[in-house]
C-alpha cells in the first residue's frame, strides 16, 4: 500500500504522516527531507544556488539515508547525522531553490520511488508531488493545506520551542516566498492530484486531522 500526503510548507505533512505509518505499520519516507539533505550540501561545499551544474552533482554523489522509526527517523547525508542540521531556516529557504532544479528533483524522485516499491508493508511518502509524479498510482492520496498565517503560527511556535530566534512576520514571509515558489516552479510544480483528498487543517487539532485521515483510508479498505 502506498500512502501519498501532499501540500504547502507547515500544513502538517510529515508529522501526521509519521503517525499513520506508525499506526498502519508503514515505512515513512520524508521526501522533503532528502531536498534539505541536499541543500544542506550545497551549503556545506559553499556552492551558490544559482551553480545549477554543481548543485545537480551533488545530489548525484550524495549518500542519503532515511533510518529509524518514524518519529524517531534519522537523516543521514554521506554517513554524518544531519537529522537536527536540516531543519533550520536557512537550509528551508536553500531546499526551496535547490528542488526547483528539473534534474535534481529527477535524482530523487527516482531514489523516492525504489524505497517505496522496496517496502513489503508499503509506505507513506509526504512531499509536494507525490501524488502526481512520484507515485500518481497511490492506494490513497492526500492534499493538506491550511492558510499561510496559520502555517506561520506553527512554525514560529515550533521554532520558538526550539530556541531559535525568529519572529511570526518573517517566518510568514519566509513561508509565502516558498509557496511562490513551488507553486510556480517549472518542473514537478505543487498541485493537488485531481484523486487527492484535500484537508484544510488551519482550524483542526492534529488528532482531527488524523481521525479524518485515518477514516478516509478505512473506507478505502486499507486500513
Amino acid at each position: 500500500m502506498i500512502i501519498a500526503i501532499d501540500g504547502p510548507s507547515g500544513a502538517g505533512k510529515s508529522t501526521l504522516g509519521k503517525l499513520l505509518a506508525e499506526k498502519l505499520n508503514l515505512l515513512y519516507l520524508d521526501t522533503g527531507a532528502m531536498y534539505r539533505a541536499v541543500a544542506l550540501a550545497v551549503l556545506l561545499e559553499e556552492v551558490s544556488a544559482r551553480d545549477h551544474e554543481e548543485i545537480i552533482e551533488i545530489a548525484q554523489d550524495s549518500a542519503i539515508e532515511l533510518r529509524g522509526e518514524p518519529k524517531k527517523q534519522r537523516v543521514k547525508l554521506n554517513g554524518e547525522n544531519v537529522t537536527d542540521d536540516i531543519r533550520t531556516n536557512e537550509v528551508s529557504q536553500i531546499a526551496s531553490i535547490v528542488s526547483t532544479i528539473p534534474q535534481v528533483r529527477k535524482e530523487l524522485v527516482r531514489r523516492q520511488k525504489e524505497l517505496g516499491k522496496a517496502s513489503k508493508t508499503g509506505a507513506i511518502l509526504d512531499g509536494r508531488d507525490i501524488g502526481t509524479v512520484v507515485f500518481p498510482k497511490a492506494d490513497v492520496k492526500f492534499f493538506l493545506t491550511a492558510t499561510a498565517e496559520a502555517r506561520a503560527k506553527r512554525r514560529f511556535e515550533e521554532d520558538s520551542a526550539k530556541g531559535v530566534k525568529t519572529n511570526l512576520k518573517k517566518t510568514l514571509g519566509e513561508i509565502t516566498r516558498r509557496d511562490e515558489r513551488d507553486a510556480h516552479r517549472k518542473h514537478s510544480p505543487l498541485q493537488k492530484a485531481d484523486d487527492a483528498i484535500e484537508i484544510d487543517t488551519s482550524e483542526m487539532s492534529e488528532e482531527q486531522v488524523f481521525d479524518k485521515m485515518l477514516e478516509e483510508i478505512e473506507k478505502r479498505g486499507k486500513g
